[in-house]
């Protein structure tokens, strides 16, 4: 799996390792849940399902590493890579809005419920979450997943060499690492300058103290690249390039203002009047001295349905005319790092420009690349990949998702956002058919659900999946 799911980062693993579990399966006749992926997405899912005492579910997560809460979002070693949502709002569990709050003040860390914590202490929070609840029915399989076939009563999942046995199994890979960069048409070669991986933080942070690099890509994953690259190195630029070279809004200072937009309450909607709408409500907040984040904050509750309500060529066109104009003002930077990019703006190390990267040309350990929107190229010491994750799974590098839909047991979903599945993330083969057991959580529902990949909407679905998951493993026997 992917650096979100199967592995990355340094951390102890919080229970032993699992037994063979086709045999233990076959003895002592406990029903069993298999979690693919230890990021965010897989621990919330066990944590729900070891918080619940309803059941007597066997959890098993298989990540590769043995190295749980690693993963693209939370595997970060930088400090100055901080969270973009205030930690009042990042709680495990949904129904105790202050668990982080307190978590943090019992350890050291910053307790004010505004406060954006460091995305590494996160991952230290999820871990720590999980040891606090672990038991028994909870195991770490140090394996990375080669397959899940299902089977009459539940699955086979196959792992080192062995299968074992799971009535449900729940795919948590999280975010895929970025599509294979491509200039003018061309996949940047293998070479010393291309960065394909942007999450490196130790090869990013070792270039030359006076390096000149170009991002490709202005979202909040090139945000964080910006601040390793510039804070401890003076002497070094850096050239932002996305098509439409636009970076994330910054949040600030908490007002208490609330703002309940006038939702269309039933029927389908287009692209063009949720944009209408939002415009209008913008404008109608300032005429009361509201800052228009209240109204995009408060109009996420109704945005999955409102998404689902659009219909697939209605999505279309809020692919095409609208979403990068939402995202920057939905997915916003804390007020400290957007300090930090203008700071850099403002002495002329960091550059944005739209258009996007046109052409680059192979120097051997330099290169040369041409900006659409740019007269004069770039020298660049590197070129990183940070045009987001990768998320049509028909085009994945991933071993387990690629033979899971060559199969046909897995299919990307028509906007090639995720994987084809229900809102409350069971699977649709190929054929559009329910996998009765098999469930997604996370970034895979994006095409479905479309708000459905920070960590609000996750712990709502790891915690619905605790719900379902026990009826759906009776079932199965």
């Amino acid at each position: 799996m992917d650096r979100s799911s199967q592995g990355a980062g340094v951390a102890s693993t919080v229970v032993p390792e699992a037994p063979p579990g086709q045999q233990q399966w076959q003895r002592d006749g406990a029903r069993r849940v298999a979690i693919v992926g230890g990021g965010a997405s897989g621990m919330l899912t066990a944590i729900h399902l070891l918080a619940s005492r309803s059941h007597d579910l066997r959890v098993t997560i298989h990540e590769a590493s043995g190295v749980l809460g690693r993963g693209i979002a939370y595997g970060t070693t930088d400090p100055r890579h901080l969270l973009n949502v205030r930690s009042r709002h990042m709680s495990a569990f949904p129904d105790i809005p202050s668990d982080l709050v307190e978590w943090a003040a019992r350890t050291g860390r910053e307790p004010d419920a505004q406060a954006f914590l460091p995305r590494r202490d996160y991952a230290a929070y999820l871990t720590e979450t999980l040891e606090r609840l672990a038991d028994d029915r909870l195991a770490v399989s140090p394996t990375r997943v080669d397959d899940v076939v299902a089977v009459p009563g539940g699955f086979e999942v196959h792992s080192a060499g062995e299968a074992t046995r799971a009535e449900a199994v729940v795919l948590a890979y999280g975010n895929q690492t970025p599509a294979r960069l491509e200039a003018g048409g061309q996949p940047l070669p293998d070479a010393p300058w291309h960065l394909a991986d942007p999450w490196d933080v130790e090869r990013i942070a070792a270039l030359p103290a006076d390096a000149t690099v170009v991002l490709a890509g202005s979202g909040l994953t090139a945000v964080d690249t910006a601040i390793t690259l510039l804070d401890d190195a003076p002497g070094r630029r850096v050239v932002m390039a996305s098509r439409q070279g636009l970076l994330p809004e910054p949040h600030i200072e908490q007002s208490s203002t609330a703002w309940l937009s006038p939702v269309p309450v039933s029927g389908p909607v287009t692209a063009d009047q949720l944009a209408e709408l939002f415009r209008g409500q913008v404008e109608a907040a300032r005429r009361q001295g509201v800052d228009w984040r209240a109204v995009v904050d408060g109009l996420r509750a109704p945005t999955q349905s409102l998404w689902q309500r659009l219909g697939p060529a209605e999505q279309r066109r809020f692919l095409a005319s609208y979403a990068r104009e939402w995202e920057v003002r939905r997915h916003r930077m804390a007020p400290g790092v957007a300090d930090r990019i203008a700071a850099y703006r403002t002495e002329g190390r960091l550059e944005l420009v739209a258009g996007g990267v046109r052409a680059v040309e192979d120097h051997g350990r330099r290169c040369e690349v041409h900006l659409a929107e740019r007269p004069d190229s770039v020298w660049a010491d590197a070129v990183v990949n940070c045009t987001g994750p990768l998320t049509d799974v028909s085009r994945t590098a991933d071993p387990l998702l690629a033979t899971l839909v060559r199969r046909g047991t897995l299919a990307p979903d028509e906007l090639r956002l995720g994987v084809t599945c229900t809102p409350d993330g069971e699977v649709l083969d190929v054929s559009g058919q329910p996998v009765p057991g098999l469930f997604v959580v996370g970034p895979p529902r994006k095409g479905t659900l479309w708000e459905t990949t920070a960590v609000p909407e996750i712990r709502a679905q790891a915690a619905t999946l605790a719900h379902l998951l026990p009826e759906v493993c009776r079932s199965a026997g």
